[in-house]
């Protein structure tokens, strides 16, 4: 049982993976909220997992080292708020006996948030597998 960090919309699902959690601040656009599952976006939609608004943009514009440095430090501020740090406790807690998978959109798993997540959940105890 464990964790599947995956791109949303790309990531082919796995017959074993469970349901898909989309840690995105907004939904895909252009895509009916019918078909989010079935295009292997997500089957729940989790943006208390994402980064806020105004800290997406500044990941977004992170051209160096150090901006992402800056991104990455006040993400993990963002989770360590009693909401999200409850949420990731409890996905670890389930990481142990359930599959599942989460993710987002951006191309470079490097500069995103879900390399930030995916530490965040190893540092909870979870069995994560990447894609």
């Amino acid at each position: 049982m464990s964790i599947r960090i995956v791109q949303l919309g790309v990531t082919p699902r796995l017959p074993d993976e469970g349901p898909r959690l989309g840690t995105v601040r907004r939904p895909p656009r252009g895509i009916r909220k019918e078909d989010y599952g079935r295009l292997d976006y997500y089957d729940s939609w989790l943006p208390l997992l994402s980064p806020s608004a105004e800290l997406m943009a500044q990941g977004r514009a992170a051209e160096d080292d150090k901006q992402w440095t800056a991104f990455a430090r006040a993400y993990r501020k963002e989770m360590s708020e009693s909401a999200p740090s409850q949420l990731l406790d409890t996905l670890a807690v389930l990481s142990h006996t359930s599959n599942l998978s989460m993710g987002c959109y951006c191309d470079n798993p490097e500069r995103c948030h879900r390399s930030l997540l995916t530490q965040l959940l190893i540092d909870r105890g979870a069995t994560v597998r990447d894609e």
